[in-house]
């Protein structure tokens, strides 16, 4: 089983974080430090929890003024890499949000975002003055630093996994589009794929609007074509006509494919268990054209209905008459994004969203484990 998330904030980490402040301030009370988070909650605490109880000790064991409390975290932050440091950004949210400290909270959420993320600290500032606060995205958005410039597109994210939802931007988004103007044609991959996130944001409140920036960008820059294309990757999955024809899918819904199968290497599995999809289509005879092959699962839920969920297979363009197959594992096991339930599950192999063949699967309670599975 994997790790859980939250321990990366483990003993030796906690231990660690305490023996830089030691070395970064004299005056830094490692025990009182420790105390304020080695308490009975720690242990069932999920990560961001356990990010706030570290924050929150920090903000009682550093220097009282703001600034000075920041001074210290400077003299060592530039180690410090990866996940478990958004303690720092998280630091500033919980304490640089008075008017005052505007400016010096900006400097920090910059700095602080080059070994994390300042994604998730940038909300609350935002909620409060969405104007100041998008002007300082648009100025991160022309900064010559990567980081900074993908902080302008993920922080202001209507839907931000993890994040503060900005219900603002979801009812009324278009403050949000001059800062994707700015970096539609970004070198880097990493701003790149934060523009098409927030697209897709945009997408499940607003997708007109989202279509017309497609139609408006494409074709102009492989760069904006690579993020209207994952950035509509919604849109492709409801079918949208618009959006199919803009990236050149064909708009036929009969016949595209003239022959096609899907079977499964077990009918019935359990909950953890992992089965093998097995596929086979003829694309019709003609001209060439491009295709999406998914299968579809209609997952049970806890009140008996069923909800549909696509995985991707291929994604091409092929000649008339081709033959196309393939396998793939999947896995049944509960995820922190999906929980299963027993019941009959309808698998559907589509074709540009259309079911061409289906299997079904009954899938058992965990400990019924009937036999060897795959």
């Amino acid at each position: 089983m994997a790790e859980a998330l939250k321990n990366v904030y483990d003993v030796p980490f906690i231990n660690g974080l305490a023996t830089q402040l030691c070395e970064a301030w004299d005056g830094f009370e490692e025990a009182r430090f420790l105390g304020l988070i080695w308490t009975d909650d720690w242990e069932d605490s999920p990560l961001k929890t356990r990010m706030r109880i570290i924050t929150r000790a920090l903000g009682r064991c550093l220097p009282e003024r703001y600034s000075d409390a920041l001074e210290i975290l400077y003299r060592f932050d530039q180690t410090c890499k990866g996940l478990p440091y958004l303690i720092f950004p998280d630091f500033v949210e919980q304490f640089g949000q008075a008017p005052e400290d505007w400016d010096v909270s900006m400097r920090a959420l910059a700095r602080f975002t080059r070994g994390s993320s300042s994604e998730f600290a940038v909300r609350p500032f935002l909620i409060r003055d969405p104007e100041r606060m998008m002007q300082q995205m648009r100025r991160w958005a022309e900064d010559d630093d990567e980081h900074l410039r993908r902080l302008a597109s993920e922080g202001c994210r209507p839907r931000l996994p993890w994040g503060q939802a900005l219900v603002m931007f979801k009812q009324d988004p278009s403050p949000i589009i001059p800062v994707l103007e700015l970096l539609r044609e970004d070198d880097s991959l990493y701003v790149r794929k934060s523009v098409a996130n927030n697209l897709n944001d945009i997408v499940k409140d607003h997708p007109e609007l989202v279509k017309e920036l497609a139609a408006r960008w494409f074709g102009v820059h492989p760069h904006t074509d690579w993020i209207i294309r994952h950035g509509c990757r919604t849109l492709i999955r409801r079918d949208d006509p618009q959006t199919l024809a803009l990236f050149g899918y064909s708009a036929e819904q009969e016949g595209l494919a003239a022959a096609a199968a899907l079977t499964l290497s077990h009918n019935e599995a359990a909950i953890g268990d992992q089965i093998e999809l097995a596929y086979e289509l003829r694309v019709r005879e003609g001209e060439a054209v491009r295709v999406r092959v998914e299968y579809a699962i209609s997952f049970v839920k806890s009140s008996g209905r069923s909800t549909d969920k696509r995985f991707l297979l291929s994604d091409r363009t092929v000649e008339g008459g081709a033959r196309l197959s393939g396998k793939r594992k999947h896995s049944w096991a509960d995820l922190s994004t999906r929980k299963h339930y027993p019941g009959s599950h309808r698998i559907r192999l589509l074709v540009n969203g259309t079911p061409v063949a289906e299997a079904q699967l009954n899938l058992l309670p965990q400990a019924e484990v009937r036999g060897e599975q795959a």
